[in-house]
């Protein structure tokens, strides 16, 4: 007869594996960007640093991921020989179709994000929350979660800031700045300030 420490322990041995390695491969599924692009190229010829093609509107609105007319002022005529690059001028500047990027940081409809409040007001680097994404020479994969539709990156903590800024990380750096008393704006750590 089984000792029922034994089945106790075998089973949360099972259940721990299910839950920690096979659950989040069946609820993740991945896919490759559909060019593999180089930040650490794009970084180094910009002159005006993220902005040049992150920027702001005249508005104050950040204008996100450039559409593929920012792409054409540089990219009129495939400058190397690569197949993403052949791809980019092929299949999207010269059809003019803005290229179908998976995107990291696409939040809920019932979170708003100001970067604006975050870069002009607070002044914040864009490494502090992206790390060293201006860096990278290849696009990470973007994992999808099955139910949500949403991207693995914007839920719980990055361990390294390499890995890029999730919503607790928010929540930790709000607290954060109002225990030193340098939140731009006080009291601005609550959810409502972020959730509609």
């Amino acid at each position: 007869m089984r000792s029922p420490i034994l089945v106790f322990t075998l089973g949360l041995i099972s259940l721990s594996f299910f839950g920690w390695i096979v659950f989040p491969e069946l609820l993740y599924s991945s896919r490759s960007q559909p060019i593999d692009f180089n930040h650490r190229i794009h970084a180094r010829i910009a002159d005006q640093g993220c902005e040049s093609c992150h920027g702001f509107r005249p508005d104050g609105r950040f204008t996100g991921i450039p559409g593929i007319e920012t792409c054409r002022h540089c990219h009129r005529e495939v400058v190397k020989t690569g197949a993403d690059e052949k791809r980019l001028i092929h299949d999207y500047i010269e059809k003019k179709v803005n290229i179908p990027w998976h995107v990291y940081a696409r939040q809920p409809d019932s979170v708003f994000f100001s970067h604006a409040a975050h870069v002009q007001s607070a002044k914040l680097a864009c490494e502090t929350c992206h790390g060293e994404i201006g860096q990278s020479t290849t696009s990470k994969v973007y994992e999808e979660n099955r139910l949500t539709g949403y991207s693995r990156d914007i839920w719980g903590r990055t361990l390294f800031a390499a890995n890029g800024m999730r919503m607790d990380d928010c929540a930790d750096c709000h607290q954060k700045m109002k225990h030193e008393g340098t939140s731009v704006q006080t009291g601005k750590e609550g959810c409502f300030v972020c959730h509609k």
